[in-house]
């Protein structure tokens, strides 16, 4: 049976609230005398206390009233304003109001009429002679605005009832009820309770918006006046009746039938063993009736009449906390007050009350009047006599539950409520203000996960967002001034002196609890990330620019507390770092405009020891600039790596491969290039350091390891091959002995895991949704043993693709004219502003001076900004590296002002494009062309003897800058990956 259900393949689907009620009352006509109107206002207050009445309800848009006394107003007001519902008025005075309306009918067929009348024996005699049949209901007036919110809401409930019903399961309540006098007092007595009701369940909603569209699935109530009637609205609708309230005495086959409430309730229960009935009746005698079909009996003569009912209804309709009762007492036994609650409870109520409950509907009744209706509808199926196992039921349940939480939960931007926060919790925020770039590009992942079903369908893969809570922007700008940080923040002061006085402030009091429920659900370490306002917005790129520090996880909740501050301290400080300052500087931006929000992250790893770190991480851009064989541009590319992600972000050895065809790597394609070209080294948290050495350096706690050390750990299954020194050759796999080499062959070409899939399905939505190529960060945990994983997205921001296109063939271009050349280019578009040219000395260069270099063009650099101009900067090896051995380690701000960036090659200094360097989102942002060129191997052109030639501007032992007197032309077509700077015309070569 459990198989037939295939648990695992429930896919509830969430409930769209956004298309329930569509169709409001939002102007409403009074056609009432001057007096009556007067005395129906209540001098003249009917729109403000409908108002109030509305607000206390949570609902929203009360209706506008507008008020007309002649025949000549109401058909003026109708020429003007679409009204949804008229309301007509007799006065004593038999005065027109019933002519008024029947010529409205006739013109405006589809509006709703009805009768309000004041509750006297004149009026009452007048109406019997009255032709009512044009009025949908005839109502009395008994002095309490209640009843107007009730004729609103009932005939809003009456227009939207068939699609709510079908669209998602909407409940209702049949009120059967002819005493027009005793409908017009049940009416806003039910109402009332059910709004209320819903008020309440509506705190399943994770945010104030979904509260006031959970409203929306509130149960209907809807009036049936004649036993025919009734029974029609039954069978119509008999899958979604929350229960029935009916009266004894009504009209059948045309005629007054003191028995028709019986015979009705006789066929219902008939019918449905377990719909919950009330009978209300003046007459006594048919108490005892009421208890042979299992109706509750409420008799109208009670003077606390209405308080019966509405308990009634609470207790029977699934209103309110559901109480498990012994079913032999009837005493409670257990009280769950909410979905999570129920979760919780389900594996300790005990067997005969649960038994109780599931085989009478119960739990898909109390499911379905709080507008759950996914897992109202799949539990209501899932009957007693289906399955007769009481633990397999309980199991059902709690999975149906965890399910409807996750889902209910993915792709919605919840307030962090302590008391809600738990594992099925995925993205939480604290505060009002902004969740800042990257908290927003999150927030929209986890929404683009929820949206495409194809992400559910990988049999070993679960795709999500990890646990995340951001702390928005406004709780940065109470820290700042609640500490008044500003003076020193903006002042010259160096890094060290600001991260001092940052560590010394204080973090508001109220984030230690929500901190504390945090930890209670995150029990690994947590990366405490920027997520700044001018971070990944779309044409700003601030990557890498502010700290993202990472914490380990510690029993002792206080020491992981005095970290997590600091961390998120730090984070903050990073703001008005130096090099931050320069970024803004360069990026024309202001530094007190830019406000940070800081996202609490789960990381995404497995413990080895005293080591934490995930078994990949990954760098995915949906266009690919570097194509080479069979690969498109628009296929995009994907960095991976062993460990933490911050190994690729700084340019270390990653493997770059293409989604579309990922059994074919130019790293791994030859030995000895699969030797020399493949990560080495990773990244792992400390779990060891505590944090009290906090330091400007955000990877203070980070260790950098071989891959022998993964090795020992054994997190290389699946991701390494051996080499086999003796036969000469790499096997995909691990087997003793041989070096390692991490090359994902068992993931890529063995698809143990689908990662390749995943990540066309992730760039294709991505780039679908964003409008624009992006670039998306992701780590996985693979678990070797069981052969799946959890493929967890980290970030997702837009590379800024320059569409600058070139119709001019780059290859045609005499040498002559050129003063570089490369074939390996990034960046699009044209430039013809640039007049100078900053290059490293390659006579007598060595790599051992890369540090010196980097402080030479930095200083250089720094005057191009003050100046605001721009240079054309070229240098051995790979700008930006880390290690500074393989290349100049300059930072981004050290080279802001290059506007075409060229990494030169030597016969015995040779460079592979960069790939993942922590600047590319900047070049590609700022236009800024990469050249690769080899020359000594025929690879491109860079005419250093031309250069040489020149008088320098400024010169040091590694550098020369030279200028032009005219512009420089640097052209590029990303596509075709061709570059080329041309020199300006030959008469304006004399030089200064």
């Amino acid at each position: 049976m459990l198989n037939k259900l295939k648990l695992n393949q429930l896919y509830f689907k969430d409930t769209q609230f956004v298309n329930l009620m569509t169709k409001r009352i939002f102007n409403v006509l009074l056609v009432a005398n001057p007096y009556d109107a007067f005395m129906l206002e209540d001098d003249g207050r009917i729109d403000e206390k409908i108002f109030i009445e509305y607000m206390s309800l949570s609902l929203r848009y009360p209706p506008r009233f507008t008020q007309v006394s002649t025949e000549e107003d109401a058909w003026k007001q109708l020429g003007n304003t679409r009204f949804e519902l008229v309301i007509c008025m007799p006065g004593t005075d038999n005065s027109d109001t019933f002519d008024i309306a029947r010529q409205i009918k006739e013109k405006y067929p589809r509006i709703p009429l009805v009768v309000l009348t004041p509750f006297s024996h004149g009026i009452r005699e007048r109406m019997e002679h009255e032709d009512l049949s044009i009025f949908e209901y005839v109502f009395c007036w008994l002095g309490n605005t209640d009843l107007l919110v009730s004729i609103i809401k009932l005939i809003e409930d009456k227009m939207n009832l068939e699609h709510d019903i079908k669209e998602v399961g909407v409940q209702m309540i049949l009120l059967v009820e002819d005493s027009i006098r005793f409908y017009s007092s049940v009416l806003p007595n039910l109402y009332k309770f059910v709004l209320r009701q819903s008020q309440e369940f509506a705190t399943e909603a994770l945010n104030e918006h979904q509260r006031t569209l959970r409203m929306r699935g509130r149960p209907k109530i809807v009036l049936a006046r004649t036993y025919e009637e009734a029974l029609d609205l039954y069978n119509k609708y008999k899958n979604n009746i929350l229960g029935i309230v009916s009266d004894a005495r009504f009209p059948r086959e045309g005629k007054i039938d003191p028995q028709a409430g019986i015979r009705f309730l006789t066929v219902v229960r008939s019918e449905s063993p377990y719909i919950p009935l009330i009978l209300q009746s003046a007459e006594l005698s048919n108490r005892e009736f009421a208890q042979n079909v299992h109706a509750q009996f409420i008799d109208k003569n009670s003077k606390t009449m209405s308080r019966e009912l509405r308990q009634a209804v609470s207790e029977h309709f699934g209103f309110g906390d559901f109480v498990f009762r012994n079913p032999k007492t009837k005493e409670e036994v257990a009280r769950v007050h909410n979905l999570k609650d129920l979760q919780n409870a389900i594996f300790t109520i005990p067997a005969d009350s649960l038994l109780y409950h599931i085989s009478r509907n119960h739990m898909s009744r109390w499911l379905y009047s709080r507008a759950i209706f996914p897992v109202a509808e799949f539990l209501k199926q899932i009957t007693w006599e289906s399955l007769q196992d009481l633990d397999a039921h309980r199991q059902i349940i709690f999975e149906a539950i965890v399910k409807y939480r996750k889902m209910k939960n993915q792709g919605v931007v919840a307030v962090f409520q302590r008391d809600r926060f738990d594992l099925y919790s995925h993205f939480a925020r604290i505060g009002d203000g902004s969740l800042g770039g990257k908290g927003r590009g999150l927030a929209f992942i986890d929404n683009m996960i929820k949206r495409h079903p194809q992400f559910e369908e990988f049999e070993n893969a679960v795709i999500e967002i990890p646990k995340t809570v951001v702390l928005c922007t406004d709780i940065f700008d109470e820290f700042m001034e609640t500490n008044q940080l500003y003076q020193i923040a903006l002042s010259e002061a160096d890094d060290e002196t600001i991260l001092r006085a940052f560590l010394r402030a204080k973090l508001p009091d109220s984030l230690v609890e929500d901190f504390f429920a945090f930890f209670d659900v995150v029990k690994a370490p947590i990366a405490i990330r920027s997520s700044s306002l001018l971070e990944d917005s779309h044409y700003q790129p601030f990557a890498g620019i502010y700290s993202t520090y990472m914490i380990p996880y510690m029993e002792d909740k206080y020491e992981r507390l005095r970290m997590l501050s600091d961390a998120i301290k730090g984070v903050y400080a990073s703001v008005f770092y130096k090099d931050s300052k320069a970024y803004m500087q360069a990026t024309s931006n202001v530094i007190d405009e830019e406000k940070m929000a800081v996202i609490l992250q789960e990381v995404v790893g497995t413990r080895y020891g005293d080591r934490y770190y995930p078994s990949i991480s990954g760098v995915a851009r949906s266009v690919n600039y570097y194509p080479i064989n069979d690969e498109l541009a628009e296929e995009g590319t994907v960095s991976l790596a062993l460990g933490l992600g911050k190994y690729i972000v700084d340019g270390g050895l990653t493997l770059r491969v293409c989604p579309y065809h990922p059994d074919k790597v130019l790293q791994t394609s030859e030995m000895e290039m699969a030797l020399r070209e493949t990560q080495t080294r990773f990244y792992a948290l400390d779990l060891k350091n505590l944090g009290h050495n906090f330091s400007l350096d955000d990877g203070f706690n980070l260790l950098k390891l071989s891959v022998k050390d993964a090795e020992a750990d054994g997190s290389l299954n699946y991701i390494a091959s051996t080499y086999d020194p003796y036969d000469m050759v790499i096997r995909d796999g691990i087997y003793p002995g041989g070096r390692k080499v991490i090359t994902f062959a068992n993931i890529l070409q063995h698809d143990v895991f689908p990662l390749a899939r995943i990540l066309q399905l992730v760039q294709k939505y991505g780039q679908g949704e964003m409008r624009r190529p992006v670039e998306i960060e992701f780590a996985v945990n693979l678990d070797a043993k069981e052969k799946r994983g959890t493929f967890y997205l980290l970030q997702i921001r837009p590379m800024v693709d320059l569409k600058a296109d070139l119709e001019e063939d780059l290859e045609t271009i005499p040498e002559e004219q050129l003063l570089l050349k490369s074939e390996n280019a990034l960046g699009q578009g044209i430039m013809d502003d640039i007049q100078d040219v900053i290059y490293v000395k390659t006579e007598g260069y060595s790599a051992s001076n890369n540090q010196l270099i980097a402080y030479d063009i930095e200083k250089l650099n720094k005057r191009f900004l003050d100046e605001g101009k721009h240079y054309v900067l070229v240098g051995p090896g790979r700008w930006g590296s880390s290690d500074t051995w393989l290349g100049i380690p300059v930072k981004w701000p050290n080279i802001s002002a290059a506007r075409v960036i060229v990494e030169a090659g030597l016969t015995n200094y040779r460079v592979d494009p960069s790939q993942g360097t922590h600047f590319f989102q900047n070049l590609t942002s700022f236009g800024v062309g990469y050249f690769t060129i080899n020359t000594y191997c025929g690879d491109g052109i860079f005419n250093e003897t031309l250069l040489n030639g020149m008088p320098a501007k400024e010169e040091t032992k590694f550098i020369r800058w030279v200028h032009f007197d005219k512009p420089l032309t640097v052209k590029m077509n990303g596509k075709k990956k061709l570059g080329v700077v041309e020199l300006p015309e030959p008469d304006s070569q004399e030089t200064e």
